[in-house]
């Protein structure tokens, strides 16, 4: 295993909330900085950096890991220019890791507190046309995006220290994004998230109680009552959750029931392509263009048995911002209803 030297980053565990935090010193800035930008402002420094795009020439970029031109596999060329000349779909190691390979993974206790290597692997999923996202894509070029979220993950889900593996998209300056140019990320961790570990746990729980799948319990409501349903096709659901954390808040979910995305078949994933291209066209349409984030979550990739569980994506528009009613509760606001939610995105 290749360690990168540029960025040790550090896991820290907080003993109060067992939240575990990343200190990402391969992305450090100066102080000052922060404060630059809090008086520049969001919108005019997204603006200066899109100015020159790093993702429409890969010269200096990293070494791609794997790469599709229009659904087939391309041949990744060695020696000092290692960018393919033809590819739509193409995965890189992350320039400014928050994680990276490591031989080993060592824990430290440091008097009340616990931190750890920040292991692992993080790279950019980038789609080729600087102009066009999701929304504007073919059913076939979303299903391409999805295949190369999927060969990743299986790729790196038996490495050493990797027991999480995180697929994410940020759009937008109010959605975290630094960079206009259409783009995901993956990083593959040796924890797992703690807001996966309370669905998982959550999930649990009514599972011994009831020995049915929580997930498939509420789609059956769901999709009976049709309130919260924005779109369906024959594997999945597409829907605005009953307790939705946000405006707008949507779902997609396997009809059947699956803890592991890394086992959906291509057929599989052509149906998730078709449902995840309906929300993103209805949210565009209904939100003019939403900034927004979106992430898988699925059952860890640790050998546990998470059966129990039923993998989904989440896609939160940022509609709001977190105030300190929020910030201080961890309760979150939303401020429309769900079923009128989805009623407007239905006529979408």
């Amino acid at each position: 295993m290749i360690e990168n030297p540029k960025a040790p980053s550090e896991l820290r565990f907080d003993p109060v909330s067992k939240d575990w935090v990343v200190i990402a010193t391969g992305r450090a800035r100066r102080p000052e900085t922060f404060r630059a930008e809090l008086r520049n402002g969001e919108r005019k420094q997204w603006k200066e950096a899109q100015k020159q795009c790093p993702f429409d020439e890969l010269s200096d970029q990293e070494c791609p890991t794997y790469a599709l031109l229009q659904g087939r596999e391309v041949e990744l060329p060695k020696g000092s220019i290692c960018v393919p000349e033809k590819w739509t779909t193409i995965s890189l190691p992350n320039k400014y890791p928050a994680f990276t390979p490591r031989s080993s993974f060592t824990t430290k206790i440091i008097g009340p507190y616990q931190s750890a290597d920040a292991a692992g692997f993080h790279e950019v999923i980038v789609t080729k046309d600087h102009t066009k996202d999701i929304p504007q894509f073919s059913t076939e070029q979303v299903k391409e995006l999805i295949d190369v979220y999927h060969a990743r993950y299986e790729s790196l889900k038996d490495k050493d220290f990797v027991n999480h593996i995180s697929i994410f998209k940020n759009k937008g300056p109010k959605a975290g994004a630094t960079i206009a140019h259409p783009h995901s990320q993956l990083i593959a961790i040796p924890v797992t998230d703690h807001d996966v570990v309370g669905s998982l746990e959550g999930s649990l729980r009514y599972f011994e109680q009831t020995k049915k799948c929580i997930h498939c319990t509420m789609l059956a409501w769901d999709r009976k009552d049709k309130q919260r349903i924005v779109y369906e096709n024959d594997r999945f659901v597409v829907v605005c959750p009953f307790a939705s954390r946000v405006a707008f808040e949507t779902r997609i979910y396997p009809k059947k029931h699956l803890a592991y995305f890394e086992r959906t078949s291509e057929s599989e994933r052509e149906d998730l392509a078709d449902a995840l291209l309906a929300a993103m066209k209805k949210l565009y349409k209904g939100l003019k263009d939403p900034d927004y984030n979106y992430f898988l979550h699925t059952a860890p990739a640790d050998q546990g048995n998470y059966d129990h569980y039923h993998w989904h994506w989440e896609i939160l528009p940022k509609t709001s911002t977190w105030a300190g009613f929020e910030l201080g509760s961890g309760i979150e606001i939303s401020t429309i209803e769900p079923e009128k939610a989805a009623e407007f995105l239905r006529k979408q």
